[in-house]
């Protein structure tokens, strides 16, 4: 897997057909080359399903994979380990507040992701595609450089090259991070302690599940966000609902602020000094790919609706593309794009794939809010009877104070259903 700022500049297009197994091969500094049809950089959902999707279709494929165990961020150090611990903060909440006898253990956190990368290894080994550890970089448009994170370097041509390298948390302007004090989502997953006081900078999906487990654990948990509401593009009246809901928790918000800054002062605490979004008067807050490949002014790689680049040889797909940054939304494309390059097709119904926050209660929508299908010119309505329901009904455990929402949005006189929004207890079930 490579960084996209970690590529080289490619050379022009050069088609090689697939080496056989048995000729001698051509060498590249002295390193014998390998031929495939397709090399994915990165092991990730995006690119561990493009690999064996491309096996199954018959495409000699190989994977390069520079962290050492597949799944990417999400098995590694992101969707697995945080849920576990948005589950086991939770059971921890109940136990403190109802059920003072239950105990929480977190090993099992390490056994699942340890289970996890081992299973997409023995699909690689099953459908007969091989992994190769190192970090990959594009030397022209058919060729691949590794270094082998055993020291060695090899180099792999093929037709067809497909980027899945995920992506990594961005610099902020006025924000250094050192993973102690001021620390990415990853960071935030194995504080040392619980702190006193966190802020968290953004409203979005990762920021509010980190922000849940820490208050949870007994942190004041203050979210900044530049928006006017929370929900990284939600329905607008299911935020106003799930935020609500947060704050009888115990969250706070700042909303339509912006950061400006945040840096340690002498009592080893962090000063966050944030401002109104539109501009005014500063608060300070104290806690506890290139390789000639386009990119747009966010750093992600430009492709077409086939997901190539300007580049015909090469691919990209998952978090490194446009998008949400959804491990299944970087699956169904790993597919898409290996059928493109197998039979010419391929399709991704980005309207099906849903997206869920695993806080508590859980929120989860699918397709269009009824503000977007508005501004499409679509005749979107709610229905009636759960119209009526919106911010009414509660659950049995009354006390907690959550709503449910369970609205479908209909179209064309209530032939179409082009969205969904659900704030149940288990949502993302």
């Amino acid at each position: 897997m490579v960084p996209p700022s970690a590529a080289g500049a490619l050379k022009p297009l050069v088609t090689h057909d697939t080496y056989n197994d048995d000729a001698e091969k051509p060498r590249v500094g002295g390193v014998a080359v390998k031929g495939y049809d397709v090399v994915i950089i990165g092991g990730g959902p995006g690119g561990y399903v493009a690999t064996i999707k491309a096996a199954q279709l018959g495409l000699k494929t190989a994977c390069v994979e520079g962290r050492g165990a597949l799944g990417g961020t999400c098995l590694n150090v992101g969707c697995i380990p945080s849920k576990s611990l948005l589950h086991n903060s939770h059971l921890y909440h109940v136990a403190h507040e109802e059920v003072s006898h239950r105990g929480i253990k977190v090993s099992v956190v390490e056994k699942s992701v340890a289970g996890l990368t081992r299973g997409v290894e023995g699909l690689f080994k099953k459908n007969k595609t091989e992994y190769v550890k190192g970090w990959g970089k594009l030397l022209d448009a058919n060729t691949v450089a590794v270094d082998g994170l055993d020291g060695s370097k090899s180099v792999l041509t093929s037709k067809n090259i497909i980027i899945a390298t995920g992506s990594e948390p961005s610099p902020f302007p006025g924000v250094e991070i050192d993973e102690e004090s001021i620390v990415t989502s990853t960071g935030a997953l194995s504080l040392k302690k619980v702190p006193e006081k966190l802020i968290v900078i953004g409203g979005g999906v990762i920021r509010l599940e980190v922000g849940s487990v820490w208050k949870r654990l007994g942190a004041e948990c203050t979210v900044v966000e530049c928006a006017n509401e929370i929900g990284a593009g939600m329905d607008a009246d299911m935020a106003k609902v799930f935020r609500k809901t947060l704050q009888k928790q115990g969250l706070e918000f700042k909303l339509g602020t912006k950061v400006v800054s945040a840096v340690k002062n002498a009592q080893g605490k962090v000063d966050v000094v944030v401002e109104p979004a539109t501009g005014g008067p500063q608060e300070t807050l104290t806690v506890d790919v290139n390789a000639g490949v386009q990119v747009d002014a966010k750093g992600r790689v430009v492709t077409d609706a086939e997901f190539k680049t300007n580049v015909p040889s090469v691919r990209a797909l998952g978090d490194v593309i446009a998008g949400p940054m959804l491990a299944h939304k970087a699956e169904e494309e790993g597919v898409a794009a290996v059928e493109y390059i197998k039979h010419g097709h391929g399709h991704v119904n980005y309207n099906a794939v849903p997206s869920v926050i695993y806080t508590w209660p859980e929120v989860a929508w699918a397709g269009l809010s009824e503000a977007e299908a508005k501004a499409k010119g679509a005749d979107a309505q709610v229905p009636p009877t759960l119209a009526e329901e919106r911010n009414t009904h509660t659950t049995k455990e009354a006390k907690t104070g959550f709503m449910v929402t369970g609205d479908l949005l209909l179209f064309n006189g209530g032939k179409e259903k082009k969205g969904v929004l659900s704030i149940p207890e288990n949502a993302g079930c």
